[in-house]
């Protein structure tokens, strides 16, 4: 049985027992600060059980299925084993108050046993502890539905799941076991855990499962190890498993959104891409395409070249850095000088049972950016982290964004502020309301409109007195210079959709720019608003 008919019959069966069919949501989690990426799939129903939100009302339903993309980077270093992946699905049926542990265990059982017909080696239960009782319902119904099975108790460790950050929903699980290898955590929520640490009752409870496809594709298509499915290409060595898993991780990520950098979410990305290319000799671009063909039809991929121009770059690093490791060089002198990251020394000095002083590298590198911070606190101007290829091209995507929200919501909003990094750009603006779902819309296709009509920008020096009087935006509260630089965006014919006091750099042509999307839109105090956004 391929993996596509094995998603669609799981989407199938639970539809017919009155699930809604619910896509998998992005990878970068929404409004859920807790973890880097989607690592389960009840995030996205997190509200749901707390009654944040109506299920009823949003779905038409209390009961949802989904085969959720998941992200989990944790056992990064046991990647190239049977097992261990970085991206992986997960299946899963979700209830808010409509059903309970039975009705979950009854269609577990019947999913695994006749709609796969795989046996069942065991299945295991809660034991409780001090916290939280034993789950003894569950062990009822798993002993009414198959008398003979095999009932094992398990601790907190083992069978009790949640929550995904320092708080949020939990409670006791039930696990099916084949080939005594865990296939499915059926997690019943009966429990919301506080910061504190404390253990209270739900008022509605939920049933959350979680299948893990990989693994499941293992058992079905009768195979030993997850390279051997029809969702990679029998990799055997570590390396060429290392290379297969976080090249097709990467892919997933970037398809998200997300693009190489040097914090938060890029870092992970950039780590992926960089370990891939320490043990590969050839292009990266084979794997990326089979990982599209792979997929085709069950997710859209577009690595949109980033992976290809990330491996031509540390390639370079690659090699001139691995000469210096091998003459023995400081990580330190290796990581600012190179651009070697220490991570992968570190990987290094462990095979070759060389030991690193992590520590007095730590507090080097911590003298070095105070440093760093200091001499250049004065060079990035109009809130730049820095002027690498990436963050100029948000920043000019920054000025459409002004003259979008001008143009939109109302030609009065003026900037309060902003932060531009090479993953996304943030911009505060005096507004008195917060934008509606249509004016938010409205302003990605005015500032896409503009980057297809590829316009030009310019930079014109002139006095602050005529700046002002050509009505040139400044940021709210800024102090200038007599001589101002002024960025204008406008076409062939000198029709300006902005002009801006700034002092660069910019691209030459909005055409470079790429799709822009508005990521979160908020309140940052009254009256003042906030934007972040990206180029995908």
């Amino acid at each position: 049985m391929e993996s596509n008919e094995i998603r669609s019959r799981f989407l199938k069966f639970f539809e017919a027992r009155g699930h809604k069919i619910i896509p998998s949501s992005s990878l970068v989690p929404e409004n859920d600060p807790s973890v880097l990426f989607t690592t389960a799939g009840m995030q996205q129903f997190k509200s749901y059980y707390t009654q944040e939100k109506n299920a009823e009302k949003d779905f038409g339903t209390k009961n949802v299925v989904s085969i959720q993309k998941c992200v989990r980077t944790v056992d990064i270093d046991e990647v190239g084993d049977d097992t261990h992946l970085t991206f992986f699905e997960m299946l899963g049926n979700f209830s808010f108050g409509g059903y309970w542990k039975k009705e979950a265990i009854q269609c577990a059982y019947e999913f695994i046993t006749k709609e796969l017909k795989l046996t069942i080696d065991y299945v295991s239960v809660f034991e409780g502890d001090e916290k939280t009782p034993a789950d003894n319902e569950s062990r009822m119904i798993w002993q009414k539905i198959d008398p003979k099975l095999v009932i094992k108790n398990h601790n907190r460790s083992d069978n009790f799941w949640g929550p995904t950050g320092e708080e949020g929903p939990c409670g006791p699980t039930t696990e099916i076991y084949i080939n005594d290898v865990e296939i499915w955590n059926i997690v019943f929520n009966e429990f919301y855990k506080t910061k504190e640490g404390k253990y209270e009752q739900l008022k509605i409870k939920g049933v959350d499962t979680g299948m893990g496809f990989e693994r499941l594709l293992v058992q079905v298509q009768k195979k030993n190890n997850v390279y051997k499915t029809d969702l990679f290409n029998n990799e055997k060595t570590r390396e060429e498993r290392v290379i297969a898993d976080h090249i097709k991780t990467s892919l997933f990520i970037i398809s998200d959104g997300v693009v190489p950098s040097n914090t938060g979410r890029g870092y992970v990305l950039r780590r992926l891409i960089r370990r891939a290319v320490r043990f590969s000799k050839e292009s990266l671009e084979k794997i990326v395409e089979r990982n599209k063909k792979i997929y085709a039809g069950v997710y859209n991929l577009d690595d949109k070249g980033e992976i290809k121009k990330e491996e031509k770059k540390f390639r370079e690093t690659l090699e001139r850095g691995l000469k210096e490791f091998e003459k023995g060089i400081d990580p330190f002198i290796l990581a600012t000088t190179y651009g070697f990251p220490v991570e992968l020394t570190l990987e290094l000095a462990k095979e070759k049972g060389i030991k690193i002083n992590l520590e007095n590298f730590n507090k080097k590198m911590a003298e070095h950016q105070k440093l760093s911070q200091t001499s250049s606190a004065g060079m990035f101007k109009g809130g730049l982290a820095n002027h690498n290829e990436k963050t100029i091209k948000l920043h000019t995507a920054h000025h459409l964004l002004l003259a979008g929200l001008q143009a939109v919501v109302d030609k009065n909003i003026k900037q309060k502020g902003s932060n531009i990094t090479e993953e996304r750009l943030r911009m505060d603006f005096l507004c008195d309301h917060k934008l509606t779902d249509e004016e938010k819309k409205k302003v990605e296709d005015f500032v896409n409109n503009k980057i297809k009509s590829g316009l030009d920008v310019i930079c014109r020096e002139m006095p602050l007195k005529e700046a002002e009087k050509i009505g040139a935006e400044m940021e709210f509260g800024t102090k200038y210079p007599d001589v101002v630089s002024v960025y204008f965006i406008e076409d062939k014919n000198g029709n300006q959709i902005s002009k801006e006091f700034c002092g660069g750099p910019h691209v030459k042509n909005t055409s470079e720019l790429g799709h822009f999307k508005i990521q979160k839109e908020e309140a940052v105090s009254a009256g003042v608003r906030r934007i972040k956004a990206v180029l995908l």
